[in-house]
């Protein structure tokens, strides 16, 4: 996958576009667009044809409109960029937390974890910078106040929700991942299986690794497949809550 950065264009202009300061124009014809239309487009052709495909002239023809058009609403594609991160994490639930914080970060690691799997493209971005937007900022203010008062130092607390999102993220990559060389290959994990298991009984080397042969048999059996995202995501998330809570009890 190829990845892009967040936060690698003009600072200035990217939060002025974030947080709605950009000057409006008092002269000339008025635009037949507005940012908030840019945006969506932008998402609608990464959601379509993947980020690689998104370019400010892609975006142009999507809107029907010259590419030199757009530079009337964004400086350039990475400013583009980080509204589009912004914008979708918007869809992320903003209920108010429970007393039950446990429950409230699984729910909030299961949101986060549908946003990636409906906006793919979304896995390659990364937010080392991230966008300081409106939704980044809700986002971090929700996950902050579901371990507000739960014993952790304010450091520790950002530490927390950082071991969740990279938790998240690198589950929902697998997953992805998984999805995806079954459809350059053209084969299921099952069509793959069954191709590859023959020519292992052939080999006699095999015995050497007993306790390979016998969990990949068992996981294979249970998921006809080498893993089971769902599962593996499930089983990781609880350990990573359990890891919290025992840090509570120390």
């Amino acid at each position: 996958m190829t990845t892009e950065y967040s936060g690698s264009g003009d600072p200035v202009r990217t939060l002025e576009l974030l947080w709605g300061l950009q000057a409006v124009p008092t002269r000339g014809p008025k635009p037949a667009h507005t940012v908030a239309d840019v945006v969506r487009a932008a998402i609608e052709v990464a959601d379509a044809e993947g980020l690689t495909a998104m370019s400010i002239r892609r975006v142009a023809d999507h809107l029907g409109v010259g590419a030199m058009t757009l530079y009337r609403y964004v400086p350039g594609k990475a400013e583009l960029l980080d509204l589009m991160v912004d914008t979708v994490l918007g869809e992320l639930t903003q209920a108010a937390p429970t007393k039950n914080w446990r429950a409230d970060l699984e729910a909030m690691a299961r949101d986060t974890r549908a946003l990636y799997l409906r906006h793919r493209w979304l896995i390659q971005v990364a937010t080392s910078r991230p966008p300081m937007g409106p939704n980044v900022m809700a986002k971090y203010e929700r996950e902050l106040s579901i371990v507000e008062g739960i014993g952790l130092s304010d450091i520790d607390m950002d530490a927390a929700i950082a071991l969740m999102n990279e938790y998240v993220h690198g589950a929902v990559r697998g997953a992805i991942e998984s999805d995806q060389i079954q459809k350059e290959s053209g084969l299921t994990h099952e069509e793959w299986w069954v191709k590859l298991a023959p020519v292992l009984a052939r080999v006699p080397q095999l015995v050497d690794y007993p306790l390979a042969n016998r969990v990949g048999t068992a996981v294979g059996v249970e998921f006809n497949a080498p893993y089971d995202p769902d599962y593996s995501f499930e089983f990781g998330l609880g350990r990573v809550l359990d890891g919290i809570e025992s840090l509570l009890k120390a």
